[in-house]
């Protein structure tokens, strides 16, 4: 750091530093230049190119414009040592890491009340002498723990399959807060568990050797126990990113052969209970810790480097190795958690709720890497069950302006407006452009049915869902949302068509004998179709090709479960995670987040109480954009007349976007990179009398830049838009049967 005065407690500053060489090269060493009496913390991170190009900025900002991952960390006074020899992080070349970029958590303001200038720093050794094995960090973690008052004994359980090749564990660091007693973790291959390490958080948090030299192999499982104490509190402790909250970790340090190196991995998942019936018994003992111990770990640098000594004395150790401190990775935690808790607080899964037990782990996303091998299921709480949910936000709000932190944003996601500038047209000055119907396109002669949803796919074809020949009337539901005509059979022709954009020739149809009363469509980025149909009350991913991948929910049964949708509207996907999210819908009013195999993740959200609703509550959550550049997910709240915006990752209500001229209804929105979030209302059922048109927004300040319409006809029910990239936005209309193409003019 280049002389900081941190003004605030719980202050993060960023700090970027260009490789000298793209030449590839491995990181053999890092010596910290820390104290803990000013610096939290330290995080050194890996990035294709840092967020900001000031000398140090607010981490708030984001830390990497895209490529991103945690190469070092420290905490507690942690002392320097060099990693095993022969072992390496790979940098440079095409490892796609041409940046570091110092993260370092100032905890508390009080430190530089005398207002001195701070370095916090580390010392970076690197090599260009290939190294044969690549150093990676394996992170289990616990994210639905509840700790009960005064209870002596509360388990915190983690275990996930490994699939992976080959990996040697050969240091290890636990972390809790003040309430965690030891944290154990274990190789279970064949029944058998092996321990990998175990030790109290209250000692040093340095990197230990492993036990015993081991390996792990595709068909073990890893798994670690955490055992707290809730004596002394007075109410709940739950996983969260402050001192008053508790964190369960196990961070597994270990190398790979260069060939098959994956540098970070990650499991979230809770642990069977009937796999840890048979833990061994040893990781149900607190390790005995003394008062001089824990002061020693909390402020003395000498005294802890001491206790260590001792420590490792007890441990086999390999000639090279010593003992390896990578600190403590809490603002990763704290970030993650700190921004769930205010709208959601995680349970356990209930395995008879899910498909199957393959779940992807949320913060995939932070630690670059993305396996399907890991999940976690997350569940709303009812207001009765959580009556502190203000306070839990307040609490951590300190955390939340770091969303865009620790999440590697592919396509330059972090990348500012005015820098964006698709299509030749200027963001940074949108008001500028108006968009005009395109009344000469040959779409507007396509032979359609009522037109439901519309998409782009990755060569920016036009992709149309309709429904053919069956309608959605009055007749077409019962009062339990009951498709009454099932008897007429699915629609016979093609309801999925990819058209050019210009010359609106179809390239490709799908789609037919396959769906009912079609609805919501989006095509990821390798141009998958996931659709949903509101008469089956289904979601479906379907190939490029048109084949059928997998379908959710159960066919012609409304529900509200985990596994049942009610007559759900729309998907988006997260072309990062792959994972997805579900609005659902015209009788259920939440939204539903899902692993990219279809697993349950978590839901949010509830019908409005009132004529006035709240943020999170929805009537007809009708239609989703993701807006990656901000880390967030748009609702078009359709009934409320509103837009809504969550974090995408968390669930967190973030902004409402509501202006008089949408009347009272809001049926679709779209976004496109670089800053402008499109939109379309619809005909009121109140008697307002706003035009039904189309909108153009900035999406930072919400103010409607401009707005649209046909040229010779009116939008009559205007289902869903579309935003291109190049400019061009696209509307299909559920009454007109068609679809318009507009695109951007000078006024």
């Amino acid at each position: 750091m280049p002389g900081v005065t941190p003004t605030e407690s719980d202050t993060y500053l960023c700090k970027s530093y260009r490789l000298p060489e793209d030449d590839e090269a491995y990181v053999v060493d890092f010596k910290p230049h820390a104290n803990m009496a000013t610096a939290h913390h330290m995080l050194l991170f890996g990035c294709g190119a840092p967020s900001s190009t000031e000398e140090y900025w607010d981490c708030g900002a984001g830390t990497c414009r895209d490529k991103s991952s945690i190469m070092y960390a420290w905490a507690r006074n942690a002392p320097p040592t060099k990693l095993p020899k022969d072992v390496g992080f790979k940098v440079g070349g095409i490892s796609g890491i041409h940046y570091f970029v110092l993260q370092v958590h100032y905890g508390d303001a009080k430190a530089f009340q005398d207002k001195h200038k701070d370095c916090t720093g580390v010392t970076v050794q690197i090599t260009q002498e290939r190294q044969p094995l690549i150093a990676g960090i394996y992170l289990l973690m616990s994210m639905d723990t509840v700790i009960p008052p005064e209870k002596k004994a509360v388990y915190a359980d983690i275990a996930c399959a490994y699939e992976k090749p080959a990996m040697y564990p050969f240091a290890y660091r636990v972390h809790t807060h003040q309430l965690g007693q030891v944290v154990s973790g274990y190789r279970v291959r064949n029944g058998k568990w092996t321990l990998i390490g175990r030790q109290s958080p209250q000692l040093p948090q340095a990197f230990y050797p492993v036990e015993h030299s081991l390996d792990v192999r595709p068909g073990d499982i890893l798994a670690a126990r955490c055992l707290f104490t809730g004596e002394g509190r007075t109410s709940n402790t739950y996983i969260g990113g402050t001192s008053s909250d508790e964190m369960c970790n196990l961070y597994i340090m270990y190398y790979m052969e260069a060939a098959h190196a994956n540098s970070y991995m990650t499991c979230v998942r809770t642990g069977d209970p009937s796999l840890f019936h048979h833990i061994p018994e040893i990781a149900n003992i607190p390790v005995p810790v003394s008062p001089d111990m824990v002061m020693m770990g909390h402020g003395s640098h000498h005294g802890m480097k001491e206790h260590e000594e001792r420590n490792i004395q007890q441990q086999p150790k390999r000639e090279e190795e010593q003992v390896l401190d990578q600190g403590d990775f809490y603002s990763v935690l704290s970030k993650l958690l700190g921004e769930r808790e205010d709208v959601v607080h995680v349970h356990k899964y209930n395995p008879t709720d899910i498909i199957n037990s393959d779940l992807v782990e949320e913060i995939a996303d932070v630690v670059q890497k993305k396996d399907p091998g890991w999940y976690i299921s997350r569940q709303v709480l009812a207001h009765q069950e959580r009556p502190d949910t203000i306070l839990v936000r307040d609490r951590i709000h300190k955390f939340h302006r770091l969303e865009s932190t620790l999440r590697p944003p592919g396509n330059n996601m972090l990348s500012l407006v005015q820098e964006a500038k698709p299509g030749g047209v200027d963001k940074q000055h949108p008001g500028d452009v108006h968009l005009e119907e395109v009344t000469d396109w040959p779409g507007l002669k396509l032979h359609l049915g009522q037109v439901s949803g519309l998409a782009l796919d990755p060569n920016n074809n036009l992709v149309i869902f309709h429904r053919g020949d069956h309608v959605w009337d009055e007749n077409s539901f019962d009062g339990n949302f009951i498709y009454q005509e099932r008897g007429i059979g699915p629609i016979e022709e093609s309801t999925i068509l990819v058209v050019n954009p210009n010359s609106s020739k179809i390239l490709q149809s799908a789609g037919k004998n396959l769906f009912y009363l079609p609805h919501g469509i989006t095509v990821d980025r390798d141009g998958n179709f996931w659709v949903t149909d509101v008469a089956l009350h289904q979601v479906f991913k379907l190939g490029p090709d048109g084949s059928r991948i997998f379908t959710l929910g159960k066919a012609f049964q409304p529900g509200s479960d985990r596994v049942r949708f009610c007559q759900p509207t729309d998907v988006a996907v997260d072309p990062i995670t792959g994972n997805f999210f579900v609005s659902d819908g015209y009788c259920n009013s939440r939204i539903m987040q899902f692993s990219p195999q279809g697993m349950f993740i978590m839901q949010w959200g509830e019908a409005s109480s009132s004529r006035i609703a709240k943020p999170g509550e929805f009537r007809i959550p009708h239609s989703l954009a993701l807006v990656p550049d901000h880390g967030q997910l748009c609702v078009a709240d359709r009934e409320n007349g509103r837009i809504q915006c969550f974090h995408s990752e968390t669930g967190r209500f973030v902004k409402e976007i509501k202006h008089t001229a949408f009347g009272s209804r809001v049926f679709a929105v779209s976004y496109a990179s670089g800053g402008t979030l499109y939109a379309v209302n619809g005909k009121s059922y109140y008697g307002d009398s706003e035009p039904v048109q189309g909108f153009a927004m900035n999406f930072t300040t919400g103010e409607i830049l401009d707005t649209f319409v046909p040229v010779k006809k009116n939008f009559d029910m205007p289902h869903d838009l579309v935003a291109s990239d190049d400019g061009a936005v696209y509307v299909g209309d559920a009454h007109a049967n068609t679809v318009w193409k507009f695109s951007p003019s000078e006024k």
